[in-house]
């Protein structure tokens, strides 16, 4: 009796084996997990890139300026610097570096570079597109995986097909199989062995990452000249109001020298109501320039790291003085090799360049390699090694069109980005010449607007004395005293005109993030 039981248990497990490979070669179970290739039949496709490169550049573009998000206008009747755009704002800095109520303009500068939304914004731009480079990357890289999977079944032969009419081999076949159990614990390689598709993919990336690198170096230009020019505009609002306040006083002091006149007799009442007139004028300037001064500021706050107020002092003034003599020949040559934004467009290029190669690179076969190794039985102790290994050659034939359209559009994008570069270079050219105009406009025009306010100045003092004498009435006053408050103005803008030329040069020759002291011709070391 023992022994009949042993033979029947050995043949009921020698069916359930022989049903367990049938059942999974039959399901495909086995070759579903390790045989079919891991991306061998895949059709690899060209990265299509942007058609426009500039969009890289952040910030806010406008017509009016080849710079993003920054507006420079110089010249001596209404000089001005419009910040727009991430450059206007900034994460807060006073938490992370104290302020003591002064500000100066390396520390402004400084904190601009560190804090405003400009750089930072284009910096963490340049991440992402390396995130994306490795991305690429990792088409060219082995890709391994591993696997473990359990699997229950129980099936009916019959409903699949399968009738066995007699025993095979001296072995009845049961209609129903199971339930019975199996494995399969694998690792998984795929791997890409030629595929310009791919590399021309990843060399468009890289390239489009050192555009962004560039472009995040330039973003740090562009915060020196944003938060430098509004530096020197808050200086010229100081300057604007110290002045109209001298004037306001001047005004008051004579509308009461005519009072006193008028209450002896020797002026008419005409005479004190014009110079009540030109006091109240004079305030509602003051007035105002104030409040221009107090948003500047606020708004120079806001581009460092400040609370947004206005209850700061500056600490620095930048008074007139004569620029380095420029060779312009030469400064065209240093941004030629210098500019930041050019290198970017360069890059932009290349990138195109690559993409389009890649487009072009469909028609080629590529060669990849699939294989796994593992372990497969219907329990750990009854369980066998068992392996696949795979190479795959495509070789296309017909997409349906799909790699003359992407040819096509990445032919339209390096059109398009080399014409971008040919236009950075020309735009480039301009700025240099741009700025070395305007600084030597500047220049000029600060030299006059000098002459002209010891000329009205002295204009004033005689037109005084021959007020005080009784000689003339006070409209020759007034006038005398518009004439200095006009020339007084002339020269305020001539002098921040000429700053911000020399800062707009250091911008349009490259770097100035290095070199914007020089430009200025400011100390090296910090003036606090």
């Amino acid at each position: 009796m023992m022994r009949e039981a042993s033979t029947i248990l050995r043949r009921s497990l020698r069916r359930t084996k022989l049903a367990v490979a049938i059942v999974m070669l039959l399901n495909g179970s086995a070759f579903a997990q390790f045989g079919a290739p891991a991306g061998g039949g895949a059709s690899a496709q060209a990265t299509q890139l942007p058609l426009s490169g500039r969009g890289a550049q952040g910030g806010v573009q406008t017509a009016e300026s080849p710079v993003p998000g920054t507006t420079t206008s110089v010249n001596t009747l209404n000089p001005t610097i419009q910040v727009q755009g991430p450059y206007s704002g900034s994460a807060r800095s006073t938490g992370r570096r104290p302020f003591t109520g002064k500000l100066t303009l390396r520390e402004a500068i400084e904190r601009g570079l560190e804090y405003n939304l400009g750089a930072t914004g284009l910096n963490e731009a340049a991440r992402q597109i390396q995130g994306q480079s490795h991305v690429a990357r990792s088409a060219l890289l082995p890709n391994i995986n591993g696997t473990l999977t359990g699997t229950a079944e129980q099936l009916d032969l019959e409903a699949a097909g399968l009738h066995f009419n007699a025993p095979i081999a001296g072995f009845t076949i049961p209609t129903v199989v199971g339930p019975f159990g199996y494995f399969d614990l694998r690792a998984h390689l795929s791997q890409s062995l030629i595929d310009m598709v791919a590399i021309n993919n990843d060399r468009a990336a890289n390239a489009t990452f050192r555009s962004s690198q560039y472009e995040a170096q330039n973003a740090r230009d562009l915060v020196v000249l944003a938060v430098g020019g509004t530096y020197l505009q808050v200086i010229a609002a100081q300057a604007r109001v110290a002045s109209e306040q001298a004037q306001f006083e001047t005004a008051e002091a004579l509308y009461q020298q005519t009072l006193q006149k008028r209450g002896v007799g020797l002026v008419a009442q005409v005479d004190a109501d014009r110079s009540e007139v030109e006091a109240l004028t004079q305030q509602q300037r003051l007035v105002s320039l104030r409040n221009d001064l107090a948003k500047q500021k606020i708004n120079l706050a806001r581009m460092t790291g400040l609370p947004a107020t206005d209850q700061y002092d500056l600490s620095d003034d930048v008074p007139f003085s004569a620029a380095a003599a420029v060779d312009l020949n030469a400064v065209l040559a240093e941004a030629g090799r210098e500019r930041l934004d050019l290198k970017a467009a360069e890059a932009q290029v290349q990138a195109a360049e690559r993409a389009r190669a890649a487009a072009g690179a469909e028609r080629l076969p590529s060669l990849a390699f699939n294989g796994d190794y593992g372990v497969i039985g219907v329990s750990p102790s009854q369980s066998h090694g068992t392996f696949t290994a795979t190479a795959t050659l495509r070789v296309p034939i017909w997409q349906g069109g799909r790699t003359e359209g992407d040819i096509e559009q990445a032919t339209a994008t390096l059109t398009q980005r080399r014409a971008e570069l040919e236009d950075m270079r020309s735009q480039v050219e301009a700025d240099v010449r741009e700025a070395y105009l305007d600084l030597q406009a500047a220049a000029s025009q600060v030299e006059v607007a000098q002459r002209n306010l010891h000329v009205a100045q002295e204009a004033l003092d005689l037109t005084r004395q021959r007020f005080d004498a009784g000689v003339t009435d006070n409209v020759e006053v007034i006038q005398a005293e518009e004439s200095v408050v006009s020339a007084q103005l002339d020269y305020i803008n001539s002098v921040f005109a000429h700053n911000l030329a020399k800062l707009s040069l250091a911008h349009a020759i490259g770097r100035p993030a290095d070199n914007w002291m020089q430009f200025l011709n400011l100390p090296q070391t910090d003036s606090r």
